[in-house]
């Protein structure tokens, strides 16, 4: 076999598939413009083809790149009924997140200009209401990547995860008083403790699936993890799963759930169904 061999004829042996996507239907009593985030960012060691973004019925579409470098599209939803769809064949490593127990914190002032307002509280993030509670509980830890994992350990045996018990006003404050959310909410409370200690931490949403893992028995959905700046770069934790997984998928980042929601409607049509795929394909297409 040639040496040579084009790379794109079938997988790689350090390399998957996954079958993405996702369907939002609406039904709106007027034309409603809607800006969707479901197409994964390009900067990130996932190939992604096959793409395929519609409305049906037919409508013009847009798209952009937000301030984030997240990929955007707009659309003005008709009256009555109708439905986003998006689909790829995304091509990801066949190996967890990278990981260095190692990597060191980063004194404020020397963080990068672009790197510094994920240090500040934002709409669902209060480092400043936890930061007692923060230093309290984390910040007699040594600084660095094991301080960083210590808040995400907490933050998954103090919160609960449970399909709507909070609500889309629901701050890190909010859920770290009940003990109980979602998986944005495990998010946010984390990176809450994180800024409270002024290590930047940054919201992401993506697809996430159920690779070399037990399925958890929920309807697959989109989930929520953190991004934390150590050292000369980024490093993803998972506070709601609290383990290093395969095949994530990014489609948003920003400083909390509300710079990068899936959906964000110009309007109130009425959402009647939204699902959620992310699976292994293990006979893709050649291309």
């Amino acid at each position: 076999m040639a040496s040579g061999a084009d790379h794109d004829t079938g997988p790689r042996a350090d390399r998957r598939f996954l079958r993405i996507g996702c369907d939002f239907t609406y039904r709106a009593e007027v034309d409603t413009p809607t800006v969707f985030q479901v197409r994964p960012v390009r900067d990130q060691h996932v190939r992604v083809t096959d793409e395929r973004l519609s409305v049906e019925p037919d409508v013009a579409m847009r798209h952009y790149v937000d301030l984030y470098g997240n990929l955007c599209s707009r659309v003005v939803l008709p009256s009555g009924l109708s439905t986003m769809h998006y689909s790829a064949l995304a091509e990801v490593p066949d190996a967890p997140e990278e990981a260095d127990e190692d990597a060191p914190e980063i004194a404020p002032d020397d963080l990068s200009d672009d790197v510094l307002h994920y240090t500040l509280p934002s709409r669902y993030c209060l480092p400043d209401v936890l930061a007692d509670e923060a230093w309290q509980r984390f910040g007699a830890l040594p600084p660095g990547y094991r301080r960083v994992q210590a808040i995400c350990a907490h933050v998954h045996e103090h919160l609960s995860f449970d399909y709507g018990s909070s609500t889309p006003l629901s701050t890190a404050a909010d859920v770290n008083a009940s003990g109980v959310g979602v998986c944005r909410d495990f998010a946010h409370l984390a990176i809450s403790f994180c800024r409270a200690l002024n290590i930047p931490a940054r919201y992401v949403f993506g697809y996430l699936p159920d690779l070399d893992v037990a399925p958890d028995g929920a309807a697959m959905d989109f989930a929520a993890w953190v991004e934390v700046r150590l050292g000369d770069r980024w490093w993803t934790f998972d506070p709601r799963n609290n383990t290093r997984r395969k095949g994530r998928v990014v489609i948003g980042r920003g400083r909390d759930a509300a710079d990068v929601a899936m959906a964000t409607t110009f309007g109130g049509p009425a959402l009647e169904s939204m699902v959620v795929h992310a699976e292994e394909d293990f006979a893709p297409a050649r291309r």
